[in-house]
C-alpha cells in the first residue's frame, strides 16, 4: 500500500497561472495540486503542462510537504500526453496523480500501468508515484469499491461535487452547497459511500472544494460536516479557507486528552490488577472494548 501524508487541507493552483503557482509556495497548507484539468481552458493546456514541469523543477520548491498533479480524465485527449509529458519530466518531485472523473477501476488501472513505465524507464522506484481517484458521478459513486481497490498506488478517494451535481440534475449552482429547496444533507449518502469504500481499503477519504470562497460561514459549516463523519480533509480554494480547514480536521485537544485516559484506563482494569474488567466507567459513560478502540482510532488520526 503506497505511503500517504496528511491531506486536512489541499489547494487547487490552476497550471496555467505563474501568479497562483508562486504564492502557493508560502501558503501553510497539508498538501497542493497544480491542476491541468478544470482550472485550466481547453486551449492552455498544453502550454501547462510546460509551466507545471517548471515549477516543479523550480528549487525554491513549496512549503507544504505533498505536492500532486492533477491531469485530465480518461475520455478526454489530453489524459496520456499529460502523464508522459509531465510525470515523466518531472514525477519524482510529486507525491501522487490527481486522477479525475474515475468512473470505473480501468481508470485507475491504465494510469497505474503507465506510471511503472515512467518509473522503470527514468530509473525510479516502480510505485513511488501515488493515485487520488475522484468520485465525480453516478456510476463512479456505483463501482466505488472496486474503484478503491483497484491499485496499490491509491493514496485516497476525493469526492468532486460540482460534477456530480452535474450528473445527479441537482438544483443549484454553488458547487458543494446543498441544492437549491433542499432542506437536509443532500451529499450524506455520497460522502458515506466514498468514506466506507476508502476505509475499507485502508485509503484517506477526502471532501471536495466549497466555491464560496467569501462564505466562510459556509465553509465551515460543510468542512464540520465531513469531519465528524470521519473524512480526513476537504479541498480549499482560497487562503482564507485554510485556517479554518487545518483547525476542523484536526482532532480537539480536550477529546485527545480523554482518549488517552479512556486507553489508561481500561488497559488498567483489563489486567489482573484490576481484576480482569471488560466494562468500566468514564467520565460518567461506559466504556468497553469498543469504546476503546473508538478512542486508539482517535489518537492515531491525530498522529
Amino acid at each position: 500500500m503506497h505511503t500517504s501524508k496528511p491531506r486536512r487541507t489541499i489547494l487547487a493552483v490552476p497550471g496555467s497561472s505563474e501568479r497562483f503557482i508562486t504564492k502557493s509556495r508560502t501558503l501553510d497548507v497539508d498538501a497542493i495540486f497544480l491542476d491541468l484539468e478544470d482550472a485550466v481552458a481547453p486551449g492552455a493546456k498544453v502550454e501547462a503542462r510546460s509551466q507545471i514541469i517548471e515549477a516543479l523543477h523550480d528549487p525554491q520548491g513549496w512549503k507544504t510537504p505533498c505536492v500532486t498533479v492533477r491531469v485530465n480524465d480518461w475520455m478526454s485527449k489530453w489524459t496520456t500526453q499529460d502523464l508522459i509529458e509531465v510525470i515523466g519530466q518531472a514525477g519524482n518531485k510529486i507525491d501522487a496523480v490527481v486522477l479525475p472523473k474515475v468512473t470505473e477501476p480501468d481508470h485507475v488501472r491504465a494510469t497505474d500501468m503507465i506510471l511503472t513505465q515512467i518509473e522503470k524507464e527514468r530509473g525510479w522506484a516502480v510505485g513511488q508515484i501515488g493515485i487520488e481517484a475522484q468520485i465525480e458521478e453516478a456510476k463512479g459513486l456505483l463501482a466505488v469499491s472496486q474503484i478503491a481497490g483497484s491499485s496499490p498506488r491509491l493514496v485516497s478517494l476525493v469526492f468532486g461535487p460540482g460534477d456530480f451535481m452535474a450528473s445527479m440534475g441537482m438544483g443549484g449552482l454553488s458547487v458543494g452547497s446543498q441544492p437549491d429547496g433542499y432542506d437536509d444533507d443532500a451529499f450524506h449518502h455520497v460522502l458515506m459511500s466514498i468514506l466506507v469504500a476508502a476505509r475499507a481499503h485502508g485509503l484517506q477519504a477526502i471532501d471536495g472544494p466549497f466555491v464560496g470562497i467569501r462564505d466562510i460561514d459556509g465553509f465551515v459549516a460543510s468542512a464540520r460536516k465531513s469531519a465528524a463523519l470521519g473524512y480526513d480533509g476537504k479541498w480549499v480554494l482560497h487562503p482564507d479557507q485554510v485556517t479554518w480547514g487545518n483547525k476542523i480536521f484536526t482532532p480537539n485537544e480536550a477529546l485527545l486528552v480523554r482518549a488517552r485516559r479512556i486507553l489508561e484506563e481500561y488497559e488498567k482494569a483489563v489486567s489482573s490488577h484490576g481484576g480482569f474488567t471488560g466494562a468500566i466507567e468514564v467520565d460518567q459513560e461506559m466504556v468497553d472494548e469498543a469504546g476503546v478502540k473508538v478512542a486508539a482510532a482517535l489518537l492515531s488520526k491525530a498522529r
